[in-house]
């Protein structure tokens, strides 16, 4: 009973506090999608400063083998000339806002080249954006590789 009334207890906290889970508004959900797209391109494009742009400082990733990277090595990794990325989907993308933390998640096929030969990645991923100063950043992405 005492369990029961403590997480009754967080739950309202969360709802006053506006942390709590709530259906973004269409107009955000696309300037999310819209940035998350463009990022999507300039990552294709190999664009360093629009890569960048969207990032925070203390961006991490954790890849589909548990490795993290930080902002920088994660740059240079897509920036490598070893690497060809083609151009990409997302599918099932989806957005969820807590406060000034959104979720973004979906799943991506992704082709190309490393090092000249062929390579083909199915994967789910979740990338955290953060509202700080007016704008939106990501500051973590973690991705699951699939079957």
């Amino acid at each position: 009973m005492r369990r029961l009334l403590l997480g009754c207890v967080l739950v309202q906290a969360l709802a006053v506090a506006g942390l709590a889970h709530a259906a973004p508004p269409a107009a955000l959900v696309a300037r999310l999608k819209a940035q998350a797209d463009a990022w999507d391109r300039a990552i294709v494009a190999k664009d360093r400063a629009a890569i960048m742009a969207n990032m925070a400082d203390d961006f991490r990733q954790i890849d589909g083998q548990g490795h993290v990277e930080t902002r920088d090595s994660f740059v240079a990794d897509l920036l490598s000339p070893e690497l060809v990325i083609e151009p990409y989907t997302v599918e099932d993308f989806e957005v969820r806002l807590y406060g000034d933390t959104a979720l973004l998640s979906g799943r991506t096929r992704m082709t190309g080249r490393y090092d000249g030969k062929a390579f083909s990645s199915h994967y789910r991923y979740i990338d955290v954006y953060v509202k700080r100063a007016g704008a939106w950043k990501i500051v973590s992405v973690q991705i699951t590789p699939l079957p």
